[in-house]
């Protein structure tokens, strides 16, 4: 069993910033990508920004230049530094990882998901 839990969400002026982390557990023989999403009310699910086993990191464009993605292998993290926020920027916030389980193949996970508001 695998899981990814994120922490980290909350209410936040225009202009600030906030930090997500998210902790993949269970038993992972290895863990490939891994994801940043947000949905905001009404829309769709977008991506926000991808990173690589190798720390290769890649962003939507309306989040380049603010947001910076970063993991840690070692203790099977990744986390999202978001700076100079935006009241557009307000969504949920899902992590998620491409998790190969021990002895299974791998597969797409995803976190419960947690809530950035940004006020103006």
């Amino acid at each position: 069993q695998v899981q990814l839990v994120e922490s980290g969400g909350g209410l936040v002026q225009a202009g600030g910033s906030l930090g997500l982390s998210c902790a993949a557990s269970g038993s992972i023989f290895r863990i490939a990508s891994m994801y940043w999403y947000r949905q905001a009310a009404g829309k769709q699910r977008e991506l926000v920004g991808t990173v690589t086993s190798g720390g290769a990191a890649d962003y939507a464009d309306s989040v380049k230049g603010r947001f910076t993605i970063s993991r840690a292998n070692a203790r099977n993290m990744v986390t999202l530094q978001m700076n100079n926020l935006k009241p557009e920027d307000t969504a949920v916030y899902y992590c998620s990882a491409d998790v190969q389980p021990r002895g299974a193949f791998i597969q797409r996970y995803w976190g419960q998901g947690t809530q950035v508001t940004v006020s103006s």
